[in-house]
């Protein structure tokens, strides 16, 4: 088996690949471990599902928190006996990359767009609703053009609490209306339909430069922006571990 580990600012996805079957995955809170108590917590998680942490011969990361590599890279080989491929510079993805640096380019949005590609085809945009809301191009050939990088829903709503001291903290939601009753109601429609409005009107302008092309949404709360939405044509919101069993299996065969 293999574990794939997606390791991002506000949240860590963890899943457990047979081939290409996912059996099992987990979405943590990003936070710092020792590589034992990284590697103990997913024995648990493992054992939990009735899985034998034994049969973990792979792991391959993807991390943009580079503090909490060396307790992955520790765990690896204490615990499961295999050291972690990390995703970065100088691993195969099999996509050109026309960014104007490719080494700016962050290796979650490269994963995506090497596992969008490979499941849909392209052309195609691929929206991320992470820490922060990404927008990733994928050319009708595969090759990776660039994007968009816009504040996060989470790190947005965070905002807003810490400087406006009367507004609450809410639960993200969808509102009955875009017009709120009440203070909650209020926020909840700014949030959510706020953004499924720059999310489409972004995508538009993709659209209008690129032509036609298929809209893709991943991340903790795809779902939620995706419903209000008149430019997300689908959801997979375990885009990136997919992403990095292909890259793994890439890298493997090469």
């Amino acid at each position: 088996m293999m574990l794939a580990i997606d390791v991002g600012n506000t949240n860590i996805v963890m899943g457990i690949f047979a081939g290409e079957k996912l059996l099992a995955h987990w979405r943590l809170t990003t936070r710092e471990w020792t590589a034992d108590e990284f590697g103990l917590l997913v024995k648990q998680l493992l054992a939990d599902r009735g899985m034998d942490p034994a049969a973990i011969v792979d792991i391959v990361v993807s991390s943009v928190v580079p503090p909490l590599n060396p307790a992955i890279e520790g765990a690896g080989p204490a615990y499961f006996g295999c050291r972690p491929l990390f995703v970065g510079p100088g691993i195969k993805t099999g996509m050109p990359i026309r960014y104007d640096n490719p080494r700016e380019v962050g290796a979650d949005r490269i994963i995506n767009a090497v596992a969008g590609y490979e499941l849909y085809g392209g052309p195609l945009i691929i929206v991320d609703f992470g820490t922060a809301t990404t927008f990733d191009v994928v050319s009708a050939r595969g090759e990776y053009l660039g994007g968009a990088i816009a504040p996060g829903i989470g790190i947005s709503c965070e905002a807003l609490f810490a400087r406006a001291a009367k507004l609450p903290r809410v639960e993200l939601v969808r509102p009955p209306s875009v017009i709120g009753k009440n203070t909650a109601q209020s926020m909840q429609a700014g949030i959510v339909f706020g953004f499924a409005g720059m999310v489409d009107a972004i995508v538009r302008r993709m659209r209008a430069e690129i032509g036609n092309v298929f809209v893709l949404a991943t991340g903790g709360l795809a779902d939620l922006i995706a419903r209000e939405s008149e430019t997300i044509q689908k959801v997979d919101p375990l885009l990136t571990l997919t992403g990095l069993r292909i890259i793994y299996e890439r890298n493997r065969a090469g």
